[in-house]
């Protein structure tokens, strides 16, 4: 067996068997021994190419996503990180691992509450306890932007290099701690009293699954995800996630280190052409219309006939995050795979020429948000592509009677 398993296409055949097993209903504590008996450490990147190819072979993403837990559970141990390139401080990885270790300070800490709510005898009152986990989860909550760095900056890279399945199934569990998270906060903010028997039963229904659900993305990015992208990714292309990562911002940390790979040439930004674009009402430079896109009081963002992402907007206030990697990345891939659904049906609708527009308004943060999606048309009907139109309508939904004379609104 030894000899069948040193072969890199057998050992990943057996670990593809191996998954299949969970799948089949296999418990982890029986799939783990045969995994370390039969493989030994298995290299991360075999993990990742099997996925891969499970999703490529019709095993569909969503049940990925409903095991990848015990993916994990069954592999932890087993994994090979020998090789794992080091980097410097102010490298990508190295703040991705930095927040980790944040993160994991933030659950230890959390633990140490829950360990000290559970010597508690029931009837005792808690309520200063919860205060301070509600603490807790207030920071553990700061993960989102963590994950909105690893979906809308590093994603990117990988899809482009045909790793398209573990990026997918990997937002899904990321959707799903925050969902954790969130729910856990919610809990925490009754302003009742709170005897130590509720804390145990609210710490078992719903704190201690969203402390598990980010250990175990810590787990999934340092033992796989970000090894292989340390093998996949060139050195331009960490310094573009690099440049485009404070526009999203950091979880806990604020890193202090700069970094730029040595030897490389940063590309000039292209000059404009001075040349007037001609349009039938009239023409501008490049310059203007870049101005007067970046000036409207929305986001607009442009998909082409192929679902691809070509332009958008670069306001002073966006309302969704938004950077240069998006461009020349397939549109389905930007969103959550829990809304994947919803996108693919107003652009199948769009290209049939069934709907022209699609509206959605939702509150975020307080505030009132409008979105819109547009068909776009050439004269003969022709499907261009599609525009999202996003508004804050919140202060205009407050608008009464009428302004008639010049006043300035305060500065914010």
């Amino acid at each position: 067996m030894s000899e069948l398993i040193n072969n890199a296409r057998n050992r990943k055949d057996v670990l593809k068997h191996l998954i299949l097993q969970l799948h089949e209903g296999r418990a982890p504590e029986e799939v783990k021994p045969q995994l370390a008996r039969l493989l030994g450490r298995v290299p991360y990147g075999d993990v990742v190419e099997v996925e891969q190819e499970l999703i490529s072979e019709g095993l569909p993403a969503e049940e990925v996503l409903r095991l990848c837990d015990l993916h994990s559970a069954a592999m932890k141990g087993s994994i090979d990180l020998t090789e794992q390139k080091s980097v410097p401080p102010g490298h990508p990885v190295h703040t991705f691992k930095e927040e980790n270790r944040a993160l994991s300070m933030e659950l230890s800490l959390t633990d140490k509450l829950f360990a000290e709510i559970g010597s508690l005898v029931d009837d005792i009152d808690a309520t200063e306890q919860i205060g301070r986990l509600r603490v807790r989860f207030g920071t553990l909550a700061d993960v989102d932007k963590h994950y909105s760095r690893k979906e809308n900056l590093l994603f990117p890279y990988l899809e482009k290099k045909g790793i398209t399945g573990p990026p997918t199934v990997m937002w899904g569990k990321d959707d799903e701690v925050r969902g954790l998270i969130k729910g856990a906060i919610e809990i925490l903010q009754t302003g009742e009293r709170v005897t130590a028997g509720e804390a145990k039963g609210i710490i078992h229904i719903a704190l201690k699954p969203a402390v598990e659900a980010v250990a175990e993305m810590i787990f999934k990015e340092e033992e796989i995800l970000l090894p292989m992208c340390l093998d996949k990714l060139t050195d331009s292309e960490w310094y573009s996630i690099y440049r485009n990562s404070p526009q999203i911002g950091y979880c806990i940390i604020d890193p202090e280190d700069e970094w730029k790979p040595s030897g490389l040439v940063e590309e000039k930004s292209e000059k404009h052409d001075d040349a007037r674009i001609q349009l039938p009402t009239g023409s501008m430079t490049p310059i203007e219309l870049e101005s007067i896109l970046n000036s409207i009081p929305f986001d607009l963002t442009f998909v082409d006939k192929d679902d691809t992402v070509r332009y958008f907007t670069h306001g002073r206030e966006r309302i969704f995050e938004r950077n240069r990697a998006i461009i020349g990345r397939k549109v389905q891939l930007c969103h959550p795979p829990a809304s994947v659904h919803i996108v693919q049906r107003i652009l199948d609708d769009f290209k049939s020429g069934r709907r022209d527009s699609a509206p959605f308004w939702i509150t975020l943060k307080g505030r009132f948000i409008h979105i819109e999606y547009f068909a776009l048309r050439d004269k003969s009907g022709n499907y261009l592509g599609t525009l999202e139109v996003s508004q804050d309508l919140t202060e205009k939904r407050a608008l009464a009677g009428e302004q008639r004379l010049l006043q300035y609104p305060e500065s914010k």
